[in-house]
């Protein structure tokens, strides 16, 4: 067994937070990261099962006794790749709360979003067996896109399917969005939870996104993927002499890529 920090998926996660600073989509304390660990992958780190434990309501009990690797509160993703001991931690949760069993040294502890973390993988693994990611950061575009555009699921969704071809191959399972809500509490919580039942991202308007996925990677891919299409939007919109892809054009790309979209987006 080895400190945690050299473990390969931290490296990961470091590299991801300093690449979501540079994007300029992690400012000051902006943002943050959780990865449900394996069991091969908890086994090749030195943990201390008796760290300090907090208390926490209403745990998914399909989380019950996993590990996962986390940012802090209040992390500076710039700074986070030469000061991970105190900046990323791994916790295991409890019954009634999480024991921190690597890293958060001097008294740190997860970021203050850790319930809305717990609830989103609780729901997406009920979804998908191999869900392990959660990446919430306030990727430019989308936040601004949330300005000027209607905030409902379908209308947001169908206007990004419709600015590059990409858009319905990544997520066919389209775009949840959220109106504004105070951040970190149990109510932005729950309702990201659901609805993330029926999609993979979250867009929390005036604020940011979230993204779930399998892997490090694929969560980031999927934001990057909506920043792209919701740059291309604002960069348009005032000016385009096209609809962009139209409904038979997305038919024809699920058709030949083998994708179910989501219903009641694309009109047939």
């Amino acid at each position: 067994m080895s400190n945690f920090t050299k473990h390969k998926v931290v490296k990961e996660l470091v590299d991801l937070t300093y690449t979501m600073w540079q994007l300029g989509w992690d400012e000051k304390n902006g943002g943050n990261i959780s990865y449900i660990l394996s069991e091969d992958e908890i086994t090749d780190m030195d943990i201390d099962l008796s760290g300090r434990f907090y208390q926490l309501k209403n745990i998914p009990k399909n989380l019950v006794g996993k590990f996962i690797l986390i940012t802090a509160s209040g992390s500076n993703f710039r700074l986070v790749k030469d000061d991970i001991e105190n900046t990323v931690g791994i916790i295991r949760i409890e019954e009634n709360g999480y024991t921190i069993v690597a890293g958060f040294n001097n008294e740190n502890k997860p970021t203050s979003e850790i319930y809305m973390h717990l609830l989103s993988h609780g729901t997406r693994l009920k979804v998908d067996p191999k869900h392990r990611v959660i990446v919430h950061n306030h990727a430019t575009e989308i936040s601004e896109m949330t300005f000027v555009h209607e905030l409902d699921d379908i209308s947001f969704t169908r206007t990004l399917w419709s600015m590059i071809t990409e858009c319905v191959v990544v997520f066919p399972d389209g775009i949840s969005v959220l109106p504004w809500m105070v951040c970190g509490n149990e109510e932005i919580g729950l309702a990201t939870a659901k609805k993330l039942e029926n999609s993979r991202i979250v867009v929390w308007a005036y604020h940011g996104v979230l993204a779930s996925g399998n892997s490090l990677n694929d969560a980031f891919g999927l934001i990057e993927t909506v920043n792209k299409a919701a740059k291309i939007y604002l960069a348009t919109v005032d000016k385009r002499i096209t609809t962009g892809i139209t409904d038979n054009q997305l038919i024809d790309l699920c058709e030949f890529f083998g994708i179910v979209p989501k219903e009641g987006i694309i009109n047939k």
